[in-house]
């Protein structure tokens, strides 16, 4: 889990325990442990991209990578993983290649000032569906 910023890890860590899966949470610092075996806590140098390459170097088949970040998610696809954002949204090889073509949009027309804010605030039902998305993304990954 790119643990930086990322609004569901209490539900990461509950779908984790209820199917006996280990997690890592990477970051560059700032975060605490978790008092689970199942959770182990990476902490990687400071820089932009520091805990996106440790989580694209590690992640292969059979796991799943929470992030909202794109091009991490697209790392991880190319390594067989799946990859799944805070809202529950699955990032899959169909999908990804539009993510990345409107995300360099967006970017482009921010940087005009053509578009100011980010996305909309998260939500109840997000961490519900995500919680859903997850659970169903570990049962496929389990059989």
């Amino acid at each position: 889990m790119d643990a930086d910023a990322c609004p569901v890890k209490d539900e990461v860590i509950k779908v984790a325990a209820r199917h006996n899966l280990k997690v890592f949470m990477v970051s560059d610092g700032g975060i605490r442990p978790y008092p689970s075996p199942l959770v182990e806590l990476v902490i990687v140098e400071q820089g932009a991209d520091a805990a996106d390459d440790w989580i694209a170097e590690h992640i292969g088949i059979k796991d799943i990578v929470v992030t909202s970040d794109i091009p991490l998610a697209a790392r991880c696809l190319e390594n067989g993983a799946s990859a799944l954002k805070p809202n529950g949204e699955a990032f899959t090889e169909n999908s990804i290649g539009m993510a990345l073509a409107t995300r360099d949009l967006m970017q482009g027309l921010r940087e005009t000032g053509e578009i100011t804010g980010g996305p909309r605030p998260f939500s109840k039902r997000d961490r519900s569906e995500f919680l859903n998305a997850l659970e169903v993304a570990a049962q496929k990954l389990i059989k």
